[in-house]
């Protein structure tokens, strides 16, 4: 009982604290957007750095015009966490003005670490416990000029593609209210898809900026480990490196994305952070090199993509190969069998870690919930299920996730390391092997899911976990949106082949997700996230000279 009082004053006191940093901004952060504010959020962001750098714009003015914004878009999704507006007002003051993100605000994920801040990711417990310095990202972004200003929406453990938690609320998809934006970096994509912000920094451990980025219609490239700044920020899982979360930009074009990274990687990360690789930005011309191999990946064996979802990946593949491109159908190394080893890896400890600080009476993920069950079941029940799915219901694939669902000695969590080194040299492998340059997907199978869903949707985040996995640097751009008739279910010929697809698809609807964004994710190698980047910008032009070119939530109109 203590402990839910306590649960229910830190949950309490975090929002008031909130709502009191709105309320108490100077009376031109709460009008409507002006003319000119709504001219500088049109800006690409390299506009904006460029103007800075001249003296053309003050950055208390950019600062002025995304605050209003990213207020409106906190207001319709409820998005933010800490808003660090004021704070930002006096960095704006100061900043270096001839920095690669001259005068650009930019958002962050709630993990990300201020001095004398919270970063309770969505556990009471963690409230009123600020960080003691600001993580190496921070400084790396003020140093090149950047205003922080508010810190964006989670779900509590980070492992769900929710974003929900008692501490914040929910948060909630911009292009349709009863769905989820994504996680775990969800409030960060409904932030930028409402034009709240353009540059962004989310964390990705199973798909959690690429499948935000599906769900809500924005951009951003996951990259491999040691790539990007991690050092000094909150986690929900310390010490977890069986399948290490990265950090990542997210934006809200194609064209902020290029610039984020150039510029974040133009400031020398690894002199910020010990665990960055000193690679600077490669310069890659795709054009002027052999031809491209695409090779796409239709079908992971799991779960089928949805009509919504793979229309988008067939209207990318038809593009390419009438531009005359080589592309070619995947058959990899088995993905199920990589979700299997995947799934052990990242809850070897049983789920422990991430449920720990959850107080009683304190409200779950669903989906890690169920999990959490699984794990505690007795053994010899687990094989009994196993058994009855395998044999009785003919389910090989839950079969086999159910019967693997226990927490893990050293000695097995070793063996699990080196069956995952041995997973990636398959792959290596086959890519060698068959000359392919990238691989094409579906980032899920479904696009946003209604709230709840992962309940029984977090077993089907094999799209994106995969290259986690593989350490492969992997980007999600937008593509379309749902079409109530051109992406409906033939339910009389659709069969699901096993339980997660079966549980997966009872969410899907096109009449309900009608208009939601559907995206396309490109893979590279590890460490490739400029070949990524290239190969995004190849089918983005491709998509706006066929005028099939996606097009971006706009909420600049009171």
């Amino acid at each position: 009982m203590l402990s839910l009082l306590a649960h229910r004053r830190a949950c309490a006191a975090k929002q008031r604290e909130r709502e009191e940093r709105i309320r108490a901004l100077p009376p031109a952060y709460h009008p409507p957007l002006s003319a000119a504010d709504k001219q500088l959020l049109a800006c690409p962001a390299s506009e904006i750095v460029a103007r800075v750098q001249t003296g053309a714009l003050a950055p208390i003015d950019v600062l002025l015009a995304y605050s209003k914004q990213a207020l409106r878009a906190h207001a319709a999704t409820n998005c933010l966490t800490e808003v660090l507006i004021a704070k930002a007002e006096a960095w704006a003051q100061t900043c270096n003005t001839q920095g690669p993100l001259a005068g650009m605000p930019v958002s962050v994920k709630d993990t990300v670490g201020f001095e004398g801040e919270d970063a309770c990711i969505g556990y009471s417990a963690w409230v009123g416990r600020p960080m003691k310095k600001d993580a190496a990202l921070v400084r790396l972004l003020k140093d090149a000029g950047a205003m922080p200003f508010v810190k964006t929406n989670v779900p509590i453990t980070l492992l769900s593609f929710e974003s929900a938690n008692d501490v914040f609320g929910r948060t909630t998809n911009p292009h349709g209210k009863d769905y989820s934006p994504g996680g775990s970096t969800g409030g960060e994509a409904a932030l930028l898809a409402y034009g709240g912000s353009r540059l962004g920094i989310g964390t990705d451990v199973a798909g959690s900026v690429r499948a935000p980025a599906h769900f809500s219609g924005i951009y951003t490239i996951k990259a491999s480990m040691h790539r990007f700044l991690k050092s000094g920020n909150s986690t929900s899982m310390p010490g977890q490196e069986g399948i290490p979360a990265v950090y990542s930009p997210m934006t809200r074009t194609l064209e902020d994305l290029e610039m984020f990274w150039k510029a974040v990687v133009g400031m020398k990360p690894w002199e910020y952070d010990h665990s960055c690789l000193p690679i600077p930005w490669r310069e890659v011309d795709l054009a002027s090199g052999k031809p491209i191999r695409w090779a796409v990946m239709w079908d992971d064996g799991v779960v089928a993509p949805s009509p919504a979802c793979k229309r988008a990946l067939e209207t990318v593949v038809s593009e390419l190969t009438a531009r005359g491109h080589e592309v070619v159908t995947l058959d990899p190394p088995s993905p199920y069998e990589g979700l299997k080893l995947g799934f052990q890896l990242l809850l070897a400890e049983g789920g422990k870690l991430s449920t720990r600080p959850i107080r009683w009476g304190e409200t779950n993920d669903p989906g890690v919930h169920e999990a959490r069950i699984a794990f505690a079941l007795p053994r010899f029940v687990k094989r009994l299920y196993a058994w009855y799915l395998r044999y009785i219901k003919h389910d090989d694939t839950y079969a086999g996730l159910v019967e693997n669902c226990s927490e893990k000695t050293v000695e097995q969590y070793l063996g699990l390391i080196a069956k995952r080194e041995g997973y990636r040299e398959q792959w290596f492998e086959k890519l060698k092997d068959e000359a392919i340059d990238f691989i094409l997907t579906v980032p899920n199978a479904l696009p946003a899911t209604p709230h709840g869903g992962m309940k029984s949707g977090f077993k089907g985040c094999g799209y994106t976990f995969l290259f986690n996995i593989l350490d492969y640097s992997a980007g999600v751009l937008p593509v379309t949106h749902v079409d109530k008739e051109l992406d409906a279910l033939d339910t009389k010929v659709f069969k699901p082949r096993n339980a997660i697809e079966r549980d997966m698809y009872s969410m899907y609807d096109s009449k309900k997700m009608h208009g939601l964004p559907v995206g396309v994710q490109v893979v590279g190698k590890r460490l490739e996230e400029e070949k990524v980047l290239e190969a995004m910008k190849t089918i983005e032009t491709l998509l706006k000279e066929s005028r099939k070119a996606y097009t971006l939530l706009s909420n600049l109109e009171e």
